[in-house]
């Protein structure tokens, strides 16, 4: 038994001479000197001062007891013994807490940003290809040739007869400068056949600004019999939205004939959010589905940005254009658009979730070393992916927190604090000095930051 006590102690001494020991010495000179390996020179770590362990704003510039009994903390410049200048708030973590709050961070880094926006659209007329056709004169509508909506008609297509006596007088008129020329034709005065070839002109005029179409302009000059009704054909092609009369109705100029629109381009309107305004340009690529239209892809363009938000819902209005020749597209249908935004940035970027924003401020957590953390102010650009894009304030390789980092920042308003305090505590003793006061005896509060 006395030889195994013996075997141990001896294996125990060589272990302690060959690792060496350390003994920690305060010094006189508020220093603490650390013995290492055998021959080495003792190293020393100065002491800025001592803090309270439960109340971290209250400090000493000498070793003290609490109200509990419990000693200060000394507080260490770095291992090389001297004091580093960090920025206010820079906070120092042990590493082990560091692990238990789940610390995580990413590393800044040059990259394009690219942007995709979803929305929901709604199929509409494309006002361009829209026609609304009223009378230009009073009269009754004698025949309807197209009394229901949704016909398709062509460009020409006779659409109505209308009988209104303006129209036969000025019908009555064309003829009379007809027959005046053609007795005139003849005379040797040349200024009487040119009043009479004038005449003839403005009064043909007169039955076109009227909308009389060609081909009745011309049987009325070889007839020479007027039509009690005149027809009404349709300027474009397209479908029949709407009719406004009846056979037997009395119209004038305020009333709507019929509206058709052609639907072989139709409009999508969309809406955008604030954050997404700044990628959006006219021109875009934008890509639609409908659930009317399953396994259906249309491709259009961004062709009009509106310059006002929607009050209620803070979102901006995007008109986008699509071709139709199947006219598949028909308007008031609700469709996913898709806009692959074309504006690109060469950027510094890091994750979104980096970003504290503490106010009227933005501001990460820089990684200067194990369990150190500095907070810095930013200046952010665009967001896309869970990316945003950093202006200033970051360069290229720098370690950003990611995760945890409302710990840190409530840590670090701690340390600034206590940090304004004892400077303000310090430039108080300070002008006391310069007054020629004698210094005031150690208290609590007075030192430097941490």
């Amino acid at each position: 038994m006395n030889k195994q006590i013996v075997v141990v102690a001896l294996v125990m001494l060589v272990l302690g001479i060959a690792g060496g020991y350390r003994l920690a010495i305060l010094l006189p000179d508020g220093t603490e000197r650390v013995s290492g390996e055998t021959g080495q020179e003792p190293k020393q770590r100065k002491i800025l001062f001592y803090r309270s362990r439960m109340n971290p704003s209250v400090t000493s510039p000498t070793p003290k007891k609490d109200a509990m009994g419990m000693d200060y903390v000394p507080i260490h410049a770095d291992a090389d013994g001297e004091v580093r200048d960090t920025p206010p708030g820079t906070v120092t973590i042990d590493p082990v807490t560091v692990q238990n709050i789940g610390v995580r961070t990413a590393v800044a880094k040059r990259s394009t940003l690219s942007h995709t926006i979803r929305a929901v659209g709604r199929v509409d007329f494309d006002e361009e290809r829209l026609a609304r056709l009223h009378p230009k004169t009073e009269g009754w509508i004698e025949k309807l040739r197209i009394d229901k909506t949704g016909e398709w008609v062509k460009k020409g297509t006779d659409l109505l007869s209308i009988y209104s006596p303006q129209l036969v007088s000025s019908q009555q008129e064309y003829l009379l400068a007809l027959n005046n020329l053609k007795a005139l034709e003849s005379s040797p005065f040349k200024d009487i056949r040119q009043g009479a070839e004038e005449l003839v002109k403005s009064s043909r005029e007169r039955l076109k600004l009227l909308d009389v179409p060609e081909h009745q302009i011309r049987e009325l000059e070889k007839s020479h019999s007027i039509k009690k009704s005149l027809h009404i054909h349709t300027p474009v092609t397209g479908i029949v939205m709407k009719i406004g009369v009846r056979e037997g109705q009395y119209v004038t100029p305020a009333t709507e004939l019929y509206m058709i629109a052609d639907l072989s381009r139709v409009w999508v309107y969309a809406d955008i959010y604030e954050h997404e305004l700044p990628w959006v340009r006219v021109g875009d690529r934008a890509d639609m589905r409908l659930a009317a239209i399953p396994g259906s892809t249309f491709h259009g363009r961004v062709n009009y940005i509106y310059p006002y938000a929607e009050a209620k819902t803070r979102t901006i209005k995007v008109r986008l254009a699509f071709d139709n020749p199947l006219l598949l597209l028909k308007p008031d249908l609700f469709a996913d658009v898709t806009i692959h935004a074309w504006r690109q940035v060469d950027a510094i970027v890091i994750p979104s979730e980096a970003v504290v924003r503490s106010g009227p401020r933005e501001q990460v957590f820089v990684v200067r070393g194990p369990g150190k953390f500095e907070p810095r102010p930013v200046k952010l650009g665009l967001a896309s992916n869970g990316d945003v894009q950093v202006l200033e304030g970051i360069q290229v390789g720098d370690e950003v927190v990611t995760s945890a980092q409302f710990l840190i920042d409530s840590e670090s308003k701690l340390r600034e604090a206590t940090a304004k305090m004892l400077n303000a505590s310090k430039r108080a003793t300070t002008d006391k000095k310069v007054e020629g006061q004698p210094d005031p005896q150690p208290t609590e509060g007075g030192s430097t930051d941490d």
